[in-house]
């Protein structure tokens, strides 16, 4: 600048030139915090009942969709076949499901819900399910179809190419 001499210009402060924006920090940070009360919330209702979260949700799904493979139960739970192998091992030793052979492919097996799987589904459900509606109970009908397209921006961002 004229009439300035370099000795008087301000400092640079390197480390905030590195920091993302106040913006961008709390946006992600809000959506692992809120993701982290979620499952904070569920995962205390769920103990009671001997389940965890991803037993849960897999429960939840081998309901929608009984005689599914591990393979697709994983995709739709988000997790890796190896952590679903692992998942439905201990949930098969717990008597919540069975796995059993495909009539028309022997090579495929199928995961199906016990008994002792559907009380505890019941269960889970009947705990998580208050958890669930306070959530919904703070939105109107709006603002929920607006969350859930910012949402599915927000995630559609990190997926382009």
């Amino acid at each position: 600048m004229p009439g300035q001499k370099s000795s008087e210009r301000k400092p640079v402060d390197h480390k905030s030139s590195l920091r993302p924006s106040f913006e961008q920090e709390r946006l992600g940070m809000l959506v692992k915090r809120a993701e982290q009360a979620m499952v904070r919330a569920k995962s205390a209702v769920l103990k009671s009942v001997g389940l965890t979260p991803s037993q849960y949700v897999a429960l939840f799904e081998l309901d929608q969709q009984p005689g599914i493979t591990a393979a697709t139960l994983a995709r739709t739970c988000l997790v890796t076949p190896q952590a679903m192998m692992i998942l439905l091992k201990t949930m098969e030793q717990q008597g919540l499901i069975t796995r059993s052979s495909h009539p028309r492919h022997p090579s495929v097996l199928e995961l199906h819900m016990t008994e002792v799987g559907r009380e505890a589904l019941h269960s889970a459900r009947e705990r998580v399910d208050p958890i669930e509606q306070r959530v919904l109970g703070v939105f109107s009908a709006k603002d929920m179809v607006a969350f859930r397209e910012f949402l599915s921006r927000f995630i559609g961002a990190f997926e382009a190419k």
